[in-house]
């Protein structure tokens, strides 16, 4: 009897290998914690529906990164006994509006990434990014890549409890800007430019009008700037951010002596600024941006 604990000890080691190869062999990159898989990476393209069983097994996952085509409203509810989950990444997943509600199975998730969510889709509007708002935990939101705009923008201005935001190359306008006025908690904002339609000009979503707007956010500590042509007339609505402690600026078409300019005007902010080459300006800016 006195070998049955170690018998126990070496069967429970093995099963949580034999576990962690099951992953492995879908192409998983894992990580594990003291045995327990905690880690997962991986991309769903050629994932069926019982791989997708497989990996929801894996109930102590605390951060999940996926990407596929394959993540649907169909199987994003084969994930939903991940409840330990505190971040997830996507990109490319399919999930129709009505689709988001599946995320609030992970009540524990505090941070969710969306990368190309339903990129090119004529129904995905990005309403059901309202969904979010019934996950308590959840403080940091990247919403990037997507041909949803203002309503999507309207969408995530109801998930209060957001600290940090980060949004680029969308279909927003400088009016969806104005939702996240509502985000009254928010310290962190990441926010660079939208993508033009297909090719084609689009109304810019952000310049030096919308640090009118940003200048309200008056919780924000952190803020970062890229893809624009700005100059030191936002020092005003800078100055207009009484938390602000760290600013960063790249991919931006703007002088050095306007960023000394800004740096001497708020002397209690770390500004962090890398300059723009010529090359990227036309690449970025002028070709890919239509700035």
């Amino acid at each position: 009897m006195k070998f049955l604990p170690l018998f126990l000890c070496l069967l429970t080691t093995s099963l949580h290998a034999a576990d962690a190869e099951s992953l492995r062999k879908l192409g998983a990159k894992v990580t594990e914690t003291k045995g327990t898989v905690t880690q997962v990476q991986v991309k769903c393209d050629a994932f069926t529906e019982a791989d997708f069983r497989t990996l929801g097994e894996f109930r102590s996952l605390k951060k999940l990164s996926l990407s596929g085509k394959t993540i649907t409203d169909e199987t994003l509810p084969l994930l939903s006994g991940l409840t330990e989950l505190e971040e997830l990444s996507t990109d490319g997943i399919q999930l129709t509006d009505a689709g988001y509600r599946h995320f609030t199975a992970f009540q524990k998730l505090r941070s969710l990434a969306l990368f190309h969510p339903a990129f090119g889709s004529k129904t995905f509007t990005g309403s059901g990014l309202e969904s979010l708002k019934d996950l308590p935990l959840l403080e940091r939101l990247t919403f990037a890549g997507s041909t949803a705009g203002d309503t999507a923008m309207e969408a995530i201005g109801q998930i209060t409890q957001l600290k940090q935001f980060s949004t680029w190359h969308t279909a927003q306008t400088q009016a969806g800007n104005a939702a996240l006025l509502k985000l009254k908690k928010l310290t962190s904002l990441r926010i660079g430019q939208r993508l033009p339609s297909w090719g084609k000009a689009a109304p810019i979503s952000f310049d030096e009008s919308t640090l009118t707007t940003i200048a309200q956010m008056t919780s924000l500590e952190s803020l970062e700037l890229f893809e624009a042509r700005l100059t030191a007339n936002i020092i005003p609505q800078l100055q207009a951010l009484p938390k602000l402690t760290k600013l960063k600026i790249h991919t931006v078409d703007i002088s050095v002596a306007d960023v000394d300019a800004i740096r001497a005007a708020l002397p209690k902010v770390t500004v962090d600024y890398k300059p723009i080459t010529d090359a990227d300006k036309e690449a970025t800016l002028v070709k890919k941006l239509k700035l």
